[in-house]
């Protein structure tokens, strides 16, 4: 019932779920198996409280719209976390089609009647 609470709203929970994707996307890329086993702990915690986040939005939100947004703000957060921390290529092509990917997220936000 979180994501019906007024103070947070459905999508507040959608955004706190993925921010916690990129959390654990990274995670799983950067936290190699000889790892402090917190490191593999801290990554686990934000798998699960991002897909238990999600599970809350879509009670009020629907499903596609859910969706979309939230693996649109993983990918966002991770290619930019990429880019800036990890050297990861900057191109122009890149930046356009990560800037699509903003675009639709903020065009199924507005969109929404919730």
């Amino acid at each position: 019932m979180l994501a019906q609470s007024p103070l947070y709203g459905p999508w507040a929970v959608l955004l706190i779920a993925g921010v916690l994707e990129i959390v654990w996307a990274l995670g799983f890329k950067y936290v190699g198996d000889n790892a402090p086993l917190w490191q593999h702990a801290v990554v686990l915690a934000a798998l699960i409280t991002s897909l238990a986040l999600l599970t809350e939005a879509l009670k009020v939100l629907p499903a596609g719209t859910a969706y979309a947004v939230w693996t649109g703000i993983g990918a966002v957060g991770v290619a930019l976390i990429g880019i800036a921390f990890f050297r990861e290529p900057a191109t122009v092509a890149r930046i356009v089609c990560i800037g699509l990917i903003v675009a639709g997220i903020l065009g199924l936000k507005l969109s929404s009647s919730t």
